[in-house]
C-alpha cells in the first residue's frame, strides 16, 4: 500500500499501543507492502472475501474502500460477491453487497 496506515495509532494507540503498532507496522506494512508476492489489488480481493465468509460487516467497508484504492472495479466486487454468495451464503452477500454498492455509487 502506498499510504501509511495509521488507524491503529489513531484508534487504538493509547489503550493497546502494542496492537496498534502490530496493525500499522507489521500487517500494513510489512505484509501489505510485499507487492512482488501479491499485488495490492489481490491483497484486497483476498481480503474481502475472508472477511465476507466471516460475516465481519464493521471491517468490510472500509477494506471494501481500500480495495476501490486498490483498483478493484465495480465489475470485479460484484463478480466477486456473487461467487462467494454460494459458498458463504446468501445473507451475508446481500450484506456485503449492500456496503458495495455505498462505496461504488
Amino acid at each position: 500500500m502506498a499510504k501509511k496506515q495509521t488507524a491503529g495509532q489513531e484508534q487504538l494507540g493509547e489503550f493497546a499501543p502494542q496492537f496498534a503498532h502490530l496493525n500499522d507496522d507489521v500487517l500494513f506494512g510489512e505484509v501489505w507492502d510485499k507487492e512482488d508476492e501479491l499485488s495490492a489489488h489481490d491483497r484486497s480481493l483476498v481480503t474481502i472475501a475472508a472477511l465476507i465468509a466471516m460475516g465481519n460487516t464493521v471491517q468490510l467497508a472500509t477494506h471494501l474502500k481500500i480495495g476501490k484504492t486498490n483498483g478493484i472495479t465495480q465489475e470485479e466486487i460484484v463478480a466477486e460477491i456473487t461467487h462467494l454468495a454460494f459458498y458463504v451464503g446468501w445473507p451475508k452477500a446481500w450484506s456485503a453487497f449492500n456496503r458495495a454498492k455505498e462505496i461504488w455509487q
